[in-house]
């Protein structure tokens, strides 16, 4: 067995799993367990690709300070990225975020400011915008800024896109995905437009984003509502965002996210946290339509 000198040399290449006991009607359902990274979510990944091309740029070198608004698992994948090359990290989270990533964060060293989750882009205290004016305050911060850094994206497509489709010995139908950053969405449509342009893209959406509207409609709502499911859904469009192969999207409720991630574990053994709850109750909207309950 190999022996690594890094927890960031077991980034990626997180396996595969053939769901056996949630109803998925007459399809196969798949989970590819991102949760297998060190740092637990695929965040670990665009961690990992943010910053050393921010080093391959000169941008930064250690001892620096980074600084980034996070709603979700970005920032754990930045602690751990952070951590390991010897950065220093400010984290700007929405006063939403679980207790546990909050203390996980502080224990990797990382300098967590708790900000509102009730205002949306464009107010002093949105999450994005407290971030971006720390880090332009605190001299030689460098701003991540997931929500338009192109090697946010670019490390699905380099990585989780070409792994999926070799899991899946070329053949998949569908993704079904969250968009948070749009990273995974914009990254993974670009390598299977090229490698499995057949493959469709589902979105599943939190009720309250805006980007369940956009994809069916193609209108913009200038107003979203809270959700607690935490890291996916927005009320803007990122500036990396690529919509332009999603298929369809679907509005999955709260309550409805939170009992799916409990049926995941009860009936996969697989922890699962409330975004993946989403993607997994969208699963129904996939089935045909004499399979649905």
């Amino acid at each position: 067995m190999t022996i690594h000198s890094s927890v960031l040399e077991l980034i990626g290449r997180t396996p595969m799993v053939q769901a056996q006991r949630l109803d998925a009607g007459r399809c196969d359902l798949f989970l590819k367990l991102e949760s297998a990274n060190p740092g637990g979510s695929i965040k670990d990944r665009i961690g990992l690709s943010m910053i050393e091309a921010a080093e391959r740029a000169g941008r930064i070198r250690p001892g620096d300070t980074l600084v980034e608004g996070t709603a979700g698992n970005t920032g754990i994948g930045l602690a751990l990225v952070a951590q390991q090359k010897g950065y220093k990290l400010i984290l700007v989270v929405p006063d939403k975020m679980s207790r546990e990533k909050i203390f996980n964060l502080k224990a990797m060293g990382a300098e967590v400011v708790l900000t509102r989750s009730d205002v949306a882009k464009g107010h002093p205290d949105y999450y994005q915008d407290l971030a971006e004016r720390l880090a332009r305050e605190t001299p030689g911060a460098y701003f991540i800024n997931q929500f338009g850094n192109p090697d946010n994206p670019l490390a699905h497509e380099q990585t989780t896109g070409p792994e999926i489709l070799e899991q899946m010995d070329g053949r998949v139908d569908a993704i079904v995905f969250g968009c948070g950053s749009s990273g995974t969405m914009t990254g993974l449509s670009r390598y299977f437009a090229q490698a499995s342009p057949d493959t469709q893209f589902i979105l599943a959406d939190p009720v309250g984003s805006i980007l369940t509207q956009y994809i069916n409609e193609g209108t913009l709502s200038t107003k979203s509502a809270s959700w607690m499911v935490e890291g996916i859904g927005e009320d803007f469009l990122p500036s990396i965002s690529d919509f332009s192969r999603v298929a369809k999207a679907y509005a999955i409720p709260d309550k409805e996210s939170f009992l799916t991630a409990r049926e995941l574990l009860a009936k996969e053994g697989i922890l699962g946290g409330s975004s993946t709850g989403t993607l997994v109750a969208a699963r129904a909207a996939l089935l045909p339509r004499a399979d649905r309950t």
